[in-house]
């Protein structure tokens, strides 16, 4: 089983390259209180189908480029 994110395209600058915002709650050891921790994520989109603000399903691949190993596989919501 590949590991798969959720996330928010943050860039749509590159050909066949999207820029994939994910975040997710991690707790703090010492206070035990949840703060948000943010990665970005370089993922290939081969069609150029998706855009800033859509919110995408992407799946761990094999390395594709320097930064890329993730693929989008799905987009969950559209951006208005």
């Amino acid at each position: 089983m590949r590991k798969q994110r959720i996330g928010v395209v943050i860039s749509d600058k590159m050909n066949k390259t999207r820029v994939v915002l994910v975040e997710r709650l991690k707790m703090h050891p010492k206070y035990k209180k949840y703060i948000k921790a943010r990665k970005k994520f370089y993922a290939h989109d081969e069609n150029n189908e998706t855009k800033n603000g859509d919110i995408v399903l992407i799946e761990e691949t094999r390395p594709l480029s320097k930064l890329k190993r993730w693929i989008i596989k799905q987009i969950v919501r559209r951006s208005e």
